[in-house]
């Protein structure tokens, strides 16, 4: 049961208060297949320049990746950005951001991925986004992530997206511009109503995530980590463990998904303890496997124990 991921391939430059790196393999669509190849196999569709190396291209096919979606533009430059994390990783600025080949990006999804039973459409323009959708066939169950600039700058494409997904991921800054409202629960019920979602999942950083499904608020937190080096794509990293274990399990009922939210913060943790795909690629299965078992511990209330 295959699954496919649209999205960016980039360099990343970051720094922060642990250091730096420069031109790090990088991108959404990067960080989310890296996080989904530990449950099933991952199609990714992305654009790099000539300048992208050989050597990024092996990593992501020894882990696996499908990388016939992947378009390179023999004239082009890949996808930069940088940043700067301060405090403790609770602030960025963005430095800079050169689209390059991504300004043009008009992905093309080989037939071979056309039938996937589940898409991820990672950040991007709503109408790239939607270009995605209508290029497979049947209907797939289908999540996306957004950011405040369409909000902003593309509302109606943005909107029109929403009403054909089953699933959306999106940070509180985001859910709170999108609903207008400052209230959490306020902003995620409007959200899912308005857009008639199956699935929205309000990410909350350091503090976990709010899944709202079938009428119910489901708060799972995060899991603590004594020290962060790099929190850059442990977004796409929890997208990539949520839709890679969907996938797997070729289901999204309930607690399916609470499961599948469970692995995607077990993966984002992993992300946040090294500079760019370091950490995720080169974990293996026990290590995730291991980290999961302290999840459910945290998340362990003793069922035999009566509340009086």
């Amino acid at each position: 049961m295959s699954l496919v991921v649209v999205g960016s391939v980039a360099f990343d430059s970051i720094k922060t208060p642990h250091g730096e790196v420069h031109e790090a393999l990088g991108g959404s669509a990067v960080h989310f297949a890296l996080a989904s190849r530990f449950f099933e196999d991952t199609q990714l569709v992305g654009v790099v320049g000539a300048d992208f190396p050989e050597q990024n291209r092996k990593l992501l096919a020894d882990c696996g990746i499908d990388l016939a979606g992947l378009e390179v533009v023999p004239d082009g430059k890949t996808f930069r950005w940088s940043g700067e994390y301060f405090d403790e990783m609770n602030r960025r600025e963005t430095l800079s951001v050169d689209l390059n080949v991504l300004e043009s990006f008009d992905p093309k999804l080989p037939d071979s991925y056309r039938d996937s039973r589940f898409v991820f459409l990672a950040n991007g323009a709503p109408v790239t986004q939607l270009s995605v959708l209508d290029q497979m066939n049947g209907s797939p169950f289908t999540m996306a992530d957004t950011m405040n600039l369409w909000i902003q700058i593309a509302r109606d494409e943005l909107e029109s997206l929403l009403r054909r997904i089953d699933g959306l991921v999106l940070n509180d800054e985001e859910a709170f511009l999108l609903a207008d409202t400052k209230n959490m629960i306020k902003a995620g019920r409007f959200i899912a109503d308005k857009f008639d979602l199956e699935i929205l999942v309000i990410k909350k950083g350091e503090h976990g995530c709010l899944v709202f499904r079938d009428g119910q608020e489901i708060n799972l937190p995060a899991l603590p980590l004594a020290e962060v080096v790099d929190p850059t794509g442990a977004g796409d990293s929890f997208a990539g463990g949520l839709m890679g274990y969907l996938a797997q399990q070729n289901a999204t009922d309930l607690d399916t998904f609470k499961r599948a939210v469970a692995w995607g913060t077990v993966l984002a943790s992993f992300c946040c303890e090294g500079y760019s795909v370091d950490r995720v690629a080169k974990l293996d299965w026990a290590e995730v496997q291991e980290r999961f078992r302290v999840y459910q511990g945290m998340l362990d209330l003793g069922l035999e124990a009566k509340v009086s």
